[in-house]
């Protein structure tokens, strides 16, 4: 399909049409398809977090990218696309990077009515956003703060050096104010947190900071363990638990929340857990998104051109575009043990099972395809607005 072919209507995004969850295409045709490609477009980051999940990726020096005319075509191939991503790094830092990669792949992804997210920590210049933001349909950011001096020790943990506090300082009052103007400017912002032994006691005044920065969407996440993350502390169960009912019960009401790989499921044997299945479900303007990796989504790296199952994680490239078609990448997956162990699927439950990392950090003795719902989220007949034991 080129790329000035008439742009298609979107629906707008809310917590009843989230087009980068599975649940949709696996409910409806008895399967999962490619419908979401990211792509990983630059090395480069201004930042070192603590929590960065691709932190041992990052480069001094970016790389020659392969030709965005190269991605399309791959693109041109998925006829079920929904959703592009478009991640790093940062991928504002090098403005070439904006100009021969991200825009381009911006433009197309208008012109088939395809959605888009674009990852950033949001510390440049306002300037650098503006003229190709509103070309966007998801801003999302990290936000794992009470102030800046937390901002400052997290972003410059790995950084090598010391970093002065006042550098730390102006960035995230940059971050803040950037969100603020876009996000009265009509851009949808989506913060992400994820759950830690340092954030899980603060969730609810970041929650409070998010909607005040005017973010549309608040996503919660586990912390997961791999590159800089990888010898972090990971919170118990019960923690988690704990603070995701605090939140539930303290959360502004106009703020989508969005629980992601979320660590509890309606085969558990916990009647607690169960029972938070339940409420997740019942609660306005809160949604369960089930796992997109591998799911319904791949990765892209434009400088190796290798295919990944996630830009995070230990499962090695699956192809490469440079010789191979991302649908038949992605049906290669599905046929990979990994994915046969953790896809497994309850209807009445809405559950697609598992993300792999956090199956394996917490349920590692689990075999999830041999367990079964033991409530039921909504009937057939009567649609999801019941939810029962």
């Amino acid at each position: 399909m080129s790329p000035t072919a008439k742009e298609t209507k979107k629906r707008p995004l809310s917590p009843s049409w989230d087009p980068w969850d599975p649940w949709y295409t696996r409910s409806q045709k008895g399967r999962y398809e490619l419908t979401s490609v990211e792509f990983t477009v630059t090395q480069l980051c201004n930042l070192r977090c603590e929590h960065c999940a691709v932190g041992e990726t990052l480069v001094e020096k970016e790389g020659v990218a392969l030709p965005v005319e190269s991605m399309i075509r791959r693109l041109d191939e998925v006829e079920t696309l929904h959703t592009i991503s478009i991640t790093g790094g940062e991928p504002i830092l090098n403005p070439r990077v904006v100009k021969e990669t991200i825009r381009p792949l911006l433009r197309y992804a208008q012109s088939r009515g395809v959605y888009t997210q674009l990852n950033t920590n949001l510390t440049l210049p306002l300037s650098r956003y503006e003229d190709w933001v509103e070309d966007v349909d998801v801003l999302h950011i990290s936000y794992n703060y009470r102030d800046a001096k937390d901002f400052h020790r997290i972003a410059f943990e790995k950084y090598g050096k010391d970093v002065p506090l006042k550098t730390g300082e102006a960035l995230y009052e940059r971050m803040v104010e950037n969100a603020q103007a876009l996000s009265k400017a009509g851009v949808f912002v989506s913060a992400e947190s994820l759950l830690s032994p340092f954030t899980a006691p603060h969730i609810g005044q970041m929650h409070r900071d998010i909607a005040e920065m005017g973010c549309r969407r608040h996503e919660v996440h586990p912390l997961y363990p791999s590159d800089f993350a990888q010898g972090m502390e990971m919170i118990s169960l019960q923690q988690y638990r704990e603070t995701v009912t605090h939140l539930l019960d303290n959360r502004d009401p106009d703020v989508w929340v969005l629980f992601g790989t979320l660590p509890f499921y309606p085969c558990s044997d916990q009647e607690e857990d169960r029972d938070l299945w339940l409420r997740l479900h019942r609660e306005e303007n809160v949604t369960v998104r089930q796992d997109p990796d591998g799911r319904n989504r791949l990765n892209v790296n434009v400088f190796t051109g290798d295919v990944i199952v996630t830009d995070f994680g230990d499962v090695p490239p699956l192809g490469n575009v440079k010789r191979d078609r991302l649908v038949d990448v992605f049906a290669r997956w599905l046929d990979h043990p990994l994915a046969e162990q953790h896809h497994c699927f309850c209807e009445q439950a809405r559950c697609a099972g598992p993300n792999i990392l956090v199956s394996q950090a917490y349920y590692s003795q689990w075999n999830f395809q041999k367990r079964q719902a033991q409530v039921a989220v909504f009937n057939k007949k009567a649609g999801d607005q019941q939810a029962s034991e």
